[in-house]
């Protein structure tokens, strides 16, 4: 399917929540923000929010740093 991401155009092969989205991406397990189609999501809502063809996804990793 392709969503766009962080502004790009994606074809995503096995992502179907947004957890699996991650770590398709490499982001597994690190701590994201992420936003689905203008919607902010809690970090608990990562493993039942659906992706959906077409869907706008912004996700930005935290860093900390000085």
């Amino acid at each position: 399917m392709t969503i766009t991401l962080n502004g790009h155009q994606q074809t995503v092969a096995n992502a179907s929540t947004i957890l699996e989205l991650l770590a398709e991406i490499g982001l597994g397990g690190r701590p994201v923000v992420v936003e689905l189609n203008q919607q902010a999501l809690l970090p608990r809502e990562h493993a039942t929010a659906a992706v959906s063809e077409g869907d706008v996804i912004e996700i930005v990793q935290i860093t900390a740093g000085g």
